[in-house]
């Protein structure tokens, strides 16, 4: 579901009946003879119809830390289907912007309730040895999403004149299986044992690591809520020394997922390449191609993450989306006027070569690790309210840069792509220092077994958790 809203504004937008219907500004624009190459997509509304969604997702990723704390990962789920469910109806439905921006308000909350539930889920049902591979499902499946919308815009462009409703209303599919299939889970043993159900906590146990001797990790997971008790405010909690390292990182790591500039092309990618000279049919053509690679990128990393572990990963694909950003910023540069001719056949082809490297690169790095990270890494007491942060921190700045990528795009033209391989060399100096390994740690063991262990961050870890000590 979430992938899928990613995959299909760019599309929507890029759709003639779309555009004439609510943004017939854009549409002149876009069939004008002497258009800007970089700017015949640039409008505010335009962009809020995508980037809207982010930021209800970030509004209510909050709420959603609560409901996840309180009534579990499973109800939080549930509600995420029925926003989704309503967001689907007013787009596709839609006879005017309001109603097609309100939509896509429902999808973020829906976005906001289940990017914040199913991580979690995921590493609390998981056994360590494969809890990466199985949270970056939920990366895999997000990529699934967006190969899906793009090809059925493909197929609905050429339907007109309602084609783009067509593509919007498909979304009710997840949203559905989402629903039915959040009924028939089980909720996590953590989040029923938190909750005081502590015998149906390990009757779920057993069940899914499928033995009947499940003690130490049923006590163990006892012990994890015992100290979570203690702390009646984990918003405060996080904002101590204590919790600095998992915090910043997890921030971090939304901030440079975003400024990868991976959203700006996964929005965009029908746009982009009807930029450097594809047709419309074509461009779409070309964004189902990069959503082929996304998906079979995150394979690799489902089968690698776990072998290698999470910062080699990382800092692979630092190399790899900085040579592609820098290749598609140069052939733009000194190849792509600001009107008149588009780049030649094989120039455009190689754009759309150099697209499906860097989409590789983050595919199996910074795209699954973005969520994995955040959510192994806190200890119980702090995991949803932290959690929330990363959610919330990664909505914020896809919103920005949905926001704001059609404008960078008309005000910077090729130098956009040099803005983002410089933010990759941050991130890739960002991994070699700061993040520590994780790979087959237990979640609940994190503290002494990575953060004690790391040059900086064992600085933070002091044992104080009275309420009133302010450590300095």
């Amino acid at each position: 579901m979430f992938g899928y809203d990613i995959g299909i504004s760019g599309g929507v937008t890029s759709m003639d009946d779309f555009l004439k219907k609510f943004f017939p500004a854009v549409f002149e624009k876009k069939h004008h003879a002497l258009e800007n190459n970089y700017c015949k997509y640039d409008n505010q509304f335009l962009q809020l119809f995508t980037s809207c969604l982010y930021l209800a997702a970030l509004i209510a990723s909050f709420v959603a830390s609560k409901v996840c704390s309180k009534y579990g990962r499973k109800l939080t789920m549930q509600i995420a289907s029925i926003f989704f469910i309503i967001g689907v109806i007013l787009t596709a439905g839609g006879i005017n912007i309001e109603m097609i921006i309100f939509g896509r308000i429902f999808l973020g909350f829906g976005v906001g309730f289940a990017n914040q539930a199913v991580p979690l889920f995921l590493s609390e049902i998981a056994p360590p040895n494969l809890r990466g591979a199985l949270n970056i499902s939920f990366q895999l499946f997000i990529t699934i999403g967006i190969l899906v919308s793009n090809l059925i815009n493909y197929f609905t462009t050429n339907v007109h004149p309602h084609g783009w409703r067509i593509s919007l209303g498909i979304a009710g599919v997840p949203a559905l299986m989402l629903c039915l299939g959040s009924i028939l889970i089980c909720e996590t043993p953590t989040s029923l044992i938190e909750r005081h159900k502590v015998e149906e906590g390990r009757k779920v146990l057993r069940k899914i690591r499928g033995v009947e001797n499940v003690d130490d990790e049923f006590d163990s997971i006892i012990h994890a809520c015992e100290m979570a008790k203690q702390v009646k405010d984990p918003f405060r909690k996080l904002m101590k020394p204590v919790s600095r390292p998992q915090l910043v990182i997890s921030i971090c790591l939304q901030i440079f997922q975003q400024f990868t500039g991976i959203n700006a092309i996964m929005f965009y990618a029908p746009v982009l390449f009807q930029t450097v000279g594809f047709g419309n049919d074509a461009a779409l053509l070309s964004s189902v191609i990069t959503g082929l690679v996304n998906v079979f990128s995150t394979v690799v990393s489902i089968y690698v993450v776990d072998r290698a572990g999470r910062r080699i990963l990382l800092l692979e694909a630092c190399v790899q989306m900085f040579i592609s950003q820098v290749i598609i910023g140069i052939i733009l540069f000194k190849e792509l006027k600001t009107t008149g001719d588009n780049l030649s056949k094989g120039e455009a082809i190689f754009v759309v070569i150099s697209v499906c490297t860097f989409v590789m690169g983050f595919a199996w790095s910074w795209g699954p690790l973005g969520w994995l990270i955040p959510s192994e890494i806190f200890p119980l007491e702090t995991r949803s309210a932290g959690f929330a942060f990363a959610v919330s921190t990664n909505m914020l700045f896809t919103f920005i840069i949905g926001q704001a990528f059609l404008s960078m795009l008309c005000q910077m033209q090729a130098g956009i792509f040099f803005f983002f391989a410089a933010w990759v060399i941050i991130m890739g100096a960002f991994t070699w220092f700061l993040l520590p390994e994780t790979k087959g740690v237990p979640v609940d063991a994190m503290v002494d077994k990575v953060w004690k262990q790391h040059w900086f961050w064992r600085s933070f870890m002091i044992e104080d958790d009275r309420p009133d000590v302010k450590v300095v």
